[in-house]
């Protein structure tokens, strides 16, 4: 199986295509394949498969380092696009990609970033899969013995946002482990850590299910804008410092697509045989 190598600010992927290739992949093979002592080391693998529809160019779906399916990866996005362009699998600067839940768009810019239309950010709760009522308070509930404030947002897959004072002591690691799997979250949940410098500037640490903290996630740096921009901490335009690097994400907010811009590298090719 031929593969690249790839990341978006540190966060890194698998890449692999199957439309020229034919292979199986299942949630051991992906686990045993993310291992970093014994395999190829990704945060999350990419798979590009041919649509269905006509309307776009290809299919992508994403699995994380443990082999579960998850609905969006803003970085992957980023890197799927470059690695079209770099294979000869497209020659325009413009792709449509369907996804299992929903469907992007993908545009290269002529300062060499990337942009991702990653369609508008929802604040309903079914949209977000919890599993008990909760009762949400300027985009916010109170989770944890109602201790901990946080907003909840979808960004095609679920986030929950927590403004914080200091984004070197943020207890990411603590309250990521708590709030991924908790009953709350049947689906689990993606946890981002902001401290707002000022209306166009943000610090931002994403806890990531079945990851752990990643260098970057460009779905969680949407998700902090979408919710800063919600509660009007924010402008529309916003550069997000992640441990990796930085992205601008640009929102004019309700019934308006959200906007993620930032670059994509590839590392290497290689083959390994499964």
């Amino acid at each position: 199986m031929y593969f690249s190598k790839m990341h978006g600010l540190g966060n890194d992927f698998m890449v692999i295509e199957s439309i020229k290739q034919d292979f199986i992949l299942t949630k051991s093979i992906i686990e045993n394949l993310s291992n970093r002592n014994t395999g190829v080391g990704f945060d999350q693998l990419l798979l590009i498969e041919k649509s269905n529809n006509f309307k776009f160019d290809f299919h992508y779906r994403i699995f994380n380092a443990n082999g579960n399916e998850v609905e969006q990866c803003g970085n992957g996005a980023r890197c799927v696009g470059l690695f079209l362009f770099l294979k000869g699998l497209i020659n325009k600067r413009k792709i449509m990609l369907s996804t299992n839940k929903k469907n992007i768009s993908i545009k290269f810019m002529s300062d060499n970033n990337i942009q991702v239309n990653m369609n508008e950010p929802s604040f309903k709760l079914e949209e977000i899969s919890i599993s008990k009522k909760i009762v949400l308070n300027n985009f916010s509930v109170k989770l944890i013995n109602k201790n901990l404030k946080c907003s909840l947002v979808s960004i095609g897959n679920p986030h929950c946002v927590i403004k914080v004072e200091s984004i070197n002591n943020a207890p990411v690691k603590k309250i990521g482990e708590l709030l991924e799997k908790n009953s709350i979250f049947p689906q689990g949940i993606n946890v981002g850590f902001m401290k707002v410098i000022n209306k166009n500037h943000i610090q931002l640490r994403v806890y990531e299910r079945d990851v752990g903290e990643t260098q970057s996630c460009g779905s969680g740096a949407c998700a902090a804008v979408a919710v800063g921009i919600a509660k009007n901490l924010l402008c529309d335009n916003v550069k997000v410092d992640l441990l990796g690097g930085n992205l601008i994400i640009k929102w004019k907010g309700f019934n308006y697509p959200l906007y993620m811009i930032g670059t994509a590298c590839h590392i290497y090719d290689g083959y390994i045989y499964i």
